[in-house]
């Protein structure tokens, strides 16, 4: 990103991804993502892998969301580093059929062009996100 109007401008379509996301409106999360996108969650994610465009997302947001009875995925934080963005989650849901919740903190890194997220790579490990991300992480 250029300058700091397309990095406001990528912060708040990216926060209104995740809103529309904890809603279930999985058509508005992927208005914030380039119909190309590649979207990778770490191997050791429930659905874990590699995803391409719209309806790659749309598979895998639908499938990670269909086992919660209720939940959320908020974004506590941005942080630009170059054209990323790194977004740090708070998730917390509890699964259909289960009363405890589950909590997890994780990081997801985002690469823009154009307006759009080009790109989005999941980790577990916010260090490893930052790490990744300011190295020139590929994507």
């Amino acid at each position: 990103m250029e300058n700091t109007a397309a990095q406001n401008l990528a912060i708040q379509a990216l926060r209104k991804a995740y809103a529309a996301f904890n809603r279930n409106d999985i058509p508005g999360t992927l208005e914030a993502l380039d119909p190309e996108i590649e979207w990778m969650e770490p191997a050791g994610f429930q659905g874990g892998g590699a995803y391409h465009g719209h309806a790659g997302v749309k598979e895998y947001l639908t499938q990670s969301r269909e086992g919660w009875a209720e939940g959320s995925s908020d974004p506590e934080r941005f942080l630009v580093a170059g054209e990323k963005i790194v977004v740090f989650v708070h998730a917390r849901v509890r699964l259909k059929g289960a009363s405890l919740w589950r909590e997890s903190s994780v990081a997801d890194v985002f690469t823009f062009r154009n307006g759009k997220a080009i790109h989005m790579r999941a980790f577990a490990d916010r260090r490893e996100a930052l790490e990744w991300a300011r190295g020139g992480g590929a994507g």
